[in-house]
């Protein structure tokens, strides 16, 4: 089967590079493209300067798909495989950036009780929940030729450290990554994979154009997180506390 990917870049890739390029990227080192022309078009430029959406076709028969958003997996075993290759900021998160700022204005109204909390949850928990899930949802996706999973770009990748740092539920996470529509990212991990990848083309990505796509793109999940999913808590939400209290695996329902 015949697959036309993307892959923006601020330069043209006709032979992209086994083993070539940045090892902490989300799924590690490997060629990273989407299956949205558009998307690829955003990714491609920066503020100053326009880039390209390189065109491929990739012949995927033979080759092993390692799907991170299937039924098959939770939103912990794709925060797993970013463990393995992200740094994350265990003292800082977009809730708690908020929740200062919050703090800021509204001084006299502090619950001490409250904010004492939050730091014992982001301050103790965040380390131990970065092991226990390196631990218990480990996915051996350095087995497959090709990964599909959502993108930690930017905000979204804020999103997963909240979970970690205990400002958000599971359930929020899961949510959240769906914000603004970034859609997921297609990436060739093995040399089977790259022989199996024909150069097709170009297109030209203004960034007058589509680096405000981007930002709005951005922008608009922030909003979306802050005004709509932190703050709504349902019964029932799985904290990263609760995870490690209860050592929950992931076979448990509570997850799907």
């Amino acid at each position: 089967m015949i697959k036309t990917i993307y892959h923006g870049s601020n330069k043209i890739i006709e032979k992209p590079l086994f083993e070539f390029g940045k090892t902490y990227n989300d799924y590690g080192l490997g060629f990273y493209c989407t299956e949205v022309l558009d998307m690829a078009k955003e990714w491609g430029v920066s503020k100053d300067n326009d880039g390209f959406a390189n065109i491929y076709e990739l012949e995927t028969e033979g080759l092993t798909l390692l799907d991170l958003n299937s039924s098959e997996y939770t939103i912990l075993h794709w925060l797993e495989v970013l463990l393995e290759n992200r740094i994350f900021d265990i003292t800082n998160s977009l809730a708690q950036e908020e929740e200062l700022n919050k703090q800021k204005a509204e001084l006299a109204t502090l619950n001490e009780q409250r904010i004492q909390e939050l730091e014992r949850i982001s301050g103790l928990t965040s380390e131990q929940a970065k092991e226990y899930l390196l631990k218990n949802f480990t996915v051996p996706y350095k087995d497959y030729d090709i990964i599909t999973g959502y993108r930690a770009d930017d905000s979204y990748f804020s999103f997963a450290q909240d979970f970690i740092n205990g400002a958000i539920s599971v359930r929020q996470l899961g949510n959240a990554m769906k914000l603004g529509n970034l859609g997921t990212q297609f990436v060739l991990k093995s040399k089977k994979a790259f022989k199996a990848i024909q150069y097709k083309g170009y297109e030209v990505a203004e960034s007058a154009q589509w680096f405000s796509k981007k930002e709005l793109r951005d922008k608009t999940a922030r909003r979306q997180y802050f005004d709509v999913e932190k703050n709504r808590r349902q019964r029932g939400d799985l904290y990263i506390v609760q995870i490690l209290d209860e050592e929950i695996k992931p076979d448990d329902s509570r997850l799907r």
